[in-house]
């Protein structure tokens, strides 16, 4: 039995991810932007060990959930899945941040900077990393025209560049990634083309799982298979520029 703690699991993969570790007898700690979502997750999955609240697109908030779930223990396993999608407007967080890129490429390192560092970590990132800005140029679009499409992509880069920065500094530590495919979820829309059954698989499996195969770190994965990756994201100069950056917007260290 495994304590799993799994970000953005009110809806979509994230709530696929839980119910299926709940059911497979581990203890899955929840979250939720806020209380209301916090109740009724916990409604539908009662037999969850807790649930921990806060948005993710807030810098205090953040630091409040990592706080939360440090107080429930040390985690075996982190799946970073909350995120948003392709098809955002153009909207600063309380912090001054695209709300984009605070959801989906500072929360997830202030979390692994913050919450007591588990055994495996597990990050999203999608197929569209391969059009992200391997520049790291305006990552907050301060000067650059707003395109959604562009910003989601850079966002899935940064994934991956976080997830092979952290196995590169914690060796003891299985840093993964997953590309869950582009299914029908309220972020992928309802035609989405691929297998929505399969979407949460690699992340339960290696989230949970004792096989050798799990035993694994920076590595992209899609249906629990190596996947092709942008070549530059293998850049360790490339992934230090990106944590560097993070660490200077939130005053974080890895």
């Amino acid at each position: 039995m495994k304590k799993i703690f799994i970000t953005g699991s009110t809806d979509g993969l994230g709530f696929m991810a839980a119910e299926r570790l709940i059911k497979m007898g581990h203890n899955i700690i929840l979250h939720a932007r806020n209380e209301e979502k916090a109740q009724r997750v916990f409604q539908k999955l009662p037999q969850a060990f807790s649930v921990v609240v806060g948005d993710l697109s807030s810098m205090a908030q953040t630091q409040e959930i990592a706080k939360q779930v440090n107080a429930l223990g040390v985690m075996n396993s982190i799946i970073h899945n909350a995120g948003l999608g392709f098809q955002e407007s153009h909207k600063l967080t309380e912090d001054g941040l695209p709300h984009i890129f605070a959801i989906n490429s500072l929360a997830p390192y202030m979390l692994t900077c913050l919450v007591h560092k588990p055994k495996r970590l597990i990050y999203t990132s999608s197929g569209m990393h391969e059009g992200g800005d391997t520049t790291l140029k305006d990552l907050l679009w301060k000067t650059k025209r707003w395109n959604a499409s562009q910003a989601y992509s850079d966002t899935k880069l940064q994934n991956i560049l976080l997830t092979f920065a952290v196995a590169r500094y914690y060796p003891e530590i299985y840093s993964n990634v997953v590309s869950p495919g582009w299914v029908a979820t309220k972020m992928g829309g309802a035609h989405a083309p691929d297998n929505l059954g399969k979407a949460p698989e690699t992340q339960v499996w290696l989230a949970s799982s004792d096989a050798k195969e799990v035993q694994v770190s920076g590595q992209f994965l899609y249906h629990k298979k190596p996947k092709h990756y942008l070549k530059e994201a293998s850049d360790p100069i490339l992934q230090d520029k990106f944590i560097n950056f993070c660490k200077s917007l939130s005053g974080l260290e890895l």
